[in-house]
């Protein structure tokens, strides 16, 4: 039996009273893609840091290749062993591919300036072996999310590393995208190349990955070959207990009523990003908006959210003008939003869990500008315990929850003004499995009291609750799917299959 590339066993780490891993175990075989999954909070994140060299175990060993791990100090004995490519970039925007790929390295030339000729023709020649079709010149910031990834893989395979953490890398990709990655993915492993696959997308580990490696509550659970655990098996192993319904399709069969009132009815709205749209969400019916990622769908989501204003067209809500590009006035009129990133646009981080979920609504904590402490906590705790947050209470800082915590936090803002019309862009991104049921569930209590909602999202779960699915592709509807339809019908549509 060959060495493993990567093992390690018994870890442990703990944060004052947090224990963030119990019974951390891995061991990754050379060439293979190995997924490592477990909701929010499985201690995924710190397994992952000790395998990189920014945390060392309080108690456990890692071995590459057999040997043991560096110590922490040495940096560039971790370089030429292990990196991750994170979710967030961490190249330099600004900086050229070139120079992104051999920054504080770069060739020298006579007289101890930097070779600008030879950093260019080394990182040509690294970009060329790895395959990676981009120019050496080119301002990384102007890159596609995929060559960006694409880039920090060749970086950290020219140190000498081969063994990659890709952390959530399709998070920000659609379909095509992935598909592209998961074919460099393999051409890579080919080369020798072995990764850590994470990411909350199931259906993934099965496209991409031989092995898979389940964390829950801080410890291992188990390591099967993918082919052997069916997703059932693995969700629950994951969860900690039969999720059925996690598993189970959950199709929209109750249609709306049509004598329900029309909440938004927007006509030939426009912009750089979409055109002539006309979209109508009535009283307690949800509408999806699928579409790859420059199909518009987004923006037009963003703009009934005060956040972008058309160019061209109209839209009313219960028959009234809805205000475009003022978030302020939108939210006044009664739209209630989930943006799409919850980092950069749904939450304070340094400020309460109590503060982030009630920031909306202060006339409802208070008059004149002063704000009720007591009133604050109390519509603060409705909101936690409403979603189910869990936290040590509304005091309690946004940035310490999980990921699937702090997106409940930005679901519970926009539920605490009680929306007529509800906005929701991404809204299972980057959560577990148990909080994306909750997320969802949410939603369906929002259309059981009446409220409109309009949803934009990459996952076809969140789809199939929808009572109806539009496909924009270039910026134009192009098809509506009714519920009840099927996963490569609406695929077609998106992927442009099944239209001129």
């Amino acid at each position: 039996m060959s060495t493993p590339l990567v093992e390690a066993r018994g870890i442990a780490k703990r944060y004052g009273p947090t224990v963030a891993l119990r019974d951390g175990r891995l061991t990754v075989m050379p060439g293979e893609s190995h997924a490592l999954v477990g909701r929010n909070g499985a201690g995924k994140s710190t397994l992952v840091a000790v395998l990189t060299g920014l945390q060392a175990p309080d108690e456990g060993t890692v071995r590459f290749d057999g040997e043991s791990a560096p110590p922490l100090a040495d940096r560039d004995a971790w370089r030429r062993r292990v990196a991750c490519v994170y979710q967030k970039p961490t190249v330099v925007p600004e900086l050229s591919v070139a120079e992104n790929l051999f920054v504080n390295r770069q060739p020298v030339g006579r007289g101890g300036f930097i070779s600008w000729r030879g950093l260019r023709a080394q990182a040509a020649e690294v970009l060329e072996t790895w395959d990676v079709r981009v120019d050496p010149d080119a301002r990384t910031a102007d890159l596609k999310v995929e060559d960006r990834q694409m880039v920090e893989i060749a970086r950290a395979l020219s140190f000498g590393a081969r063994f990659i953490v890709l952390d959530e890398p399709t998070a920000q990709l659609d379909n095509r995208e992935i598909d592209r990655l998961f074919t460099r993915m393999r051409a890579l492993q080919d080369s020798g190349v072995t990764f850590l696959f994470i990411s909350h997308h199931l259906q993934e580990v099965y496209e991409v990955c031989q092995t898979v490696t389940v964390l829950r509550d801080a410890r291992w659970i188990t390591t099967a070959p993918v082919a052997e655990l069916p997703r059932p098996a693995l969700v629950e192993a994951m969860a900690g207990e039969s999720l059925a319904v996690a598993e189970r399709a959950a199709v929209r069969t109750a249609a709306v009523d049509e004598d329900a009132p029309v909440v938004l009815d927007a006509r030939g709205l426009s912009s750089e990003a979409y055109a002539e749209v006309d979209l109508s969400v009535r009283q307690g019916e949800v509408v999806g908006l699928a579409g790859s990622s420059g199909s518009g769908k987004i923006q037009l989501a963003e703009s009934f959210a005060g956040l972008h204003t058309p160019t061209a067209g109209t839209a009313r809500l219960d028959g009234e003008p809805l205000p475009f590009g003022d978030v302020r006035a939108a939210l006044r009129v009664g739209v209630g939003c989930v943006p799409r990133d919850r980092h950069e646009q749904g939450l304070v981080p340094a400020m309460s869990v109590g503060d982030n979920a009630t920031m909306t609504v202060p006339d409802r904590l208070g008059r004149h500008g002063f704000i009720g402490t007591d009133r604050r906590r109390g519509l603060a705790g409705e909101l936690i315990r409403g979603l189910g947050i869990h936290t040590e209470g509304p005091e309690q800082p946004v940035s310490d929850l999980s990921g699937g915590n702090a997106q409940k936090v930005v679901m519970a803002r926009a539920l605490a003004s009680d929306p007529r019309l509800l906005v929701l862009i991404n809204p299972t991104a980057g959560v577990d499995v148990k909080s994306k049921e909750s997320l969802l569930a949410r939603m369906d209590s929002a259309r059981e009291d009446g409220t409109a909602v309009l949803v934009v999202s990459d996952e076809l779960d969140d789809l199939r609750r929808c009572d109806r699915v539009l496909v924009l592709f270039h910026g134009r509807v192009v098809a509506e799917h009714p519920a009840g339809w099927r996963d490569h019908e609406l695929i077609a549509s998106i992927e442009g299959v099944d239209h001129g």
